[in-house]
């Protein structure tokens, strides 16, 4: 048998996943509301992802980049700014923005309405740092940006502090 065949063959041991309307874990953040719908635990840790709801106003993390994994964003509704570097892309609904290693980014909703995103995350390990932060709000420790950037480094991520 060929490598390919080996690899094409459907993998065993892996249950079909299913998230329904309003179901997965739910985590907030401040303004944000973010639903898991894969953790990886489905897909052996490729892909992760989750829905988010940024309420106006809602500004995100300090930039940042990741050195493992790609982040990938898919506007459902409304408008979200994401700053890359020093360039500011505003996404309206039916954009994809993809975030490779590596790149300096951030992200806001500037605007007066929600905004909706699907995000994914290959491979999977940055879902346990969203719940890493609502364990620091369930702590009753208010979410600063060196909270965010002490729980960034957990999984391969580092502030972009030059903002190249």
């Amino acid at each position: 048998m060929t490598e390919q065949a080996r690899n094409s063959e459907p993998r065993t041991g892996i249950a079909l996943s299913v998230v329904g309307p309003g179901e997965g874990e739910t985590i907030v953040l401040g303004t944000t509301r973010m639903r898991v719908l894969e953790d990886g635990s489905h897909t052996e840790h490729r892909l992760a992802i989750t829905e988010s709801v940024l309420a106006p106003h809602t500004q995100g993390p300090p930039q940042h980049r990741h050195g493992l994994h790609d982040e990938g964003f898919y506007v459902l509704s409304g408008t979200v700014r994401f700053t890359v570097g020093d360039e500011d892309h505003d996404a309206t609904t039916g954009t994809l923005v993809m975030i490779p290693p590596g790149t300096p980014h951030t992200f806001a909703n500037l605007t007066d309405q929600p905004a909706v995103l699907l995000s994914t995350f290959t491979p999977d390990l940055y879902v346990q740092y969203f719940r890493d932060l609502q364990e620091v709000l369930a702590g009753g420790r208010p979410l600063t940006p060196q909270a965010n950037i002490d729980a960034m480094s957990h999984y391969a991520t580092e502030p972009a502090t030059d903002r190249d």
